[in-house]
């Protein structure tokens, strides 16, 4: 996966921002296409994913629960 998403949950980070859910799912999106940039005629689909990947990892970060202490 790609190495340069950081984890977004506490205890990791508890300042998480719309911009860092943002990039994270930008990231997966690209590792998962293999484009960085894509076509034309593919980037609704890529702007598509970006946002439903983001929007899912808001939701799963708002819905973890994390016990015990920190890191």
């Amino acid at each position: 996966m790609c190495r340069s998403i950081k984890t977004l949950r506490e205890p990791y980070t508890a300042d998480v921002t719309d911009a860092d859910i943002a990039a994270a799912a930008l990231q997966y999106v690209r590792k998962i296409s293999g484009f960085r940039q894509p076509a034309a005629h593919n980037a609704e689909a890529f702007e598509q994913a970006v946002a439903a990947v983001a929007a899912a990892t808001a939701t799963l970060l708002g819905r973890l629960e994390v016990r015990g202490g920190q890191r």
